[in-house]
């Protein structure tokens, strides 16, 4: 029976193509076992057991670049994690260890590496994370998402696999006229879509909030804005008050995503990297508004690897609530422009990412 460990979390961007390698493995060898490992306090210790995966949480935390005191606490606890993540391996003695980023990805492939364990990186981003940074050198292989993640890693040790996506993502004319009844939407405008993420993106808020009025002009355009939990009370108050212009939806969270997708002309989106995988896969035309909230300004370094190519446009966060939706609303009346972004995007996908890693894994055990 084959061992597996899967090693990272922090964030969906890193938990799911983790549950995505994990199904792969196991519709590969149906008798594995299948170990996660994340951190204590973050929301992988949810996602993964809800997936149908046991997970052992570290007490590892983040490096705090602005209050180095805390740091002193953040030491502590990966030595802690250290110690610990030696116990796992040598307890559960994996036939390899597979890290996705994240903070706990790092004791875990440190430990499985001293004991000469074969182990493999995920690297979903085209800016490489610090962890994986660290780990590379050890690594025995590395999938990637972006070409040119040599000037971060050992250029023989990358595999352009691309990022493993939702499969249950599906554009069809059936998801499309059962979309639009789901957003109770005018099948004969164009659509746009603002997603921030689960908890919302407050630069995304304001735009459209800024926006109201051009918006409410436009009669050939309808918005599904997905305002976050987060902001959802404040956002419902507004519309109450009758200040949200009728041809704009507003819900708190996307649950169907299919649907979303099939009606959308156009998507206005922040940059992480599974949801560029998923753009392009879907061959969507996007407005990126990157995150200035992540390590090492990723997700601006994501969409521009996008724009050199003509596959996407960018605005900054800055600027976005004062040329967002000037920028969206004139794209989306350009057909000529929205078909070149769509054709350029389509040419980035990576297909069957999951299965492409697990290959790299056969190889390796």
């Amino acid at each position: 029976m084959k061992k597996f460990i899967v090693s990272g979390g922090g964030t969906g961007g890193h938990i799911f193509p983790a549950i995505s390698i994990a199904n792969e493995i196991r519709n590969r060898w149906p008798d594995s076992e299948i170990l996660f490992v994340g951190a204590e306090d973050r929301m992988e210790m949810e996602r993964v057991p809800a997936a149908g995966y046991k997970i052992i949480g570290l007490p590892v935390a983040g490096f705090d670049r602005k209050n180095m005191l805390k740091n002193i606490g953040v030491a502590a606890k990966l030595l802690k994690s250290m110690k610990k993540a030696r116990g796992i391996i040598k307890d559960f003695k994996p036939d390899i260890a597979i890290g996705v980023g994240g903070y706990a990805s790092g004791p875990v492939l440190k430990a499985a590496s001293a004991k000469g364990i074969p182990t493999l990186i995920q690297e979903q981003n085209s800016y490489a994370g610090v962890t994986n940074k660290m780990l590379a050198q050890k690594a025995s292989v590395i999938c990637v998402a972006y070409e040119g993640m040599s000037k971060f890693f050992p250029k023989e040790k990358i595999v352009l696999t691309g990022n493993p996506c939702r499969q249950d993502l599906l554009i069809s004319e059936e998801n499309r006229e059962k979309g639009y009844r789901h957003f109770n939407l005018n099948p004969d405008k164009k659509t746009i879509l603002m997603v921030g993420g689960s908890l919302g993106a407050s630069t995304l808020n304001k735009s459209i909030i800024s926006a109201f009025d051009k918006i409410r002009k436009e009669d050939g355009v309808q918005v599904i804005w997905q305002c976050g939990k987060y902001y959802f009370q404040d956002m419902q108050k507004l519309k109450n008050e009758g200040k949200i212009p009728s041809n704009i939806h507003l819900t708190d969270f996307v649950s169907r995503m299919d649907y979303a997708y099939s009606v959308s002309d156009l998507i206005i989106s922040r940059a992480g990297a599974g949801s560029i995988s998923e753009f392009s896969l879907l061959g969507m035309t996007v407005i990126l508004v990157p995150s200035p909230n992540v390590a090492e300004d990723h997700q601006t370094k994501n969409a521009q690897a996008l724009v050199d190519k003509d596959a996407a446009v960018m605005i900054s966060d800055a600027l976005a609530p004062e040329l967002l939706f000037d920028v969206a609303l004139k794209l989306i009346n350009n057909e000529m422009q929205m078909s070149k972004l769509r054709e350029n995007i389509k040419k980035l996908a990576q297909y069957n990412s999951a299965e492409r890693i697990v290959d790299e894994i056969a190889k390796l055990i």
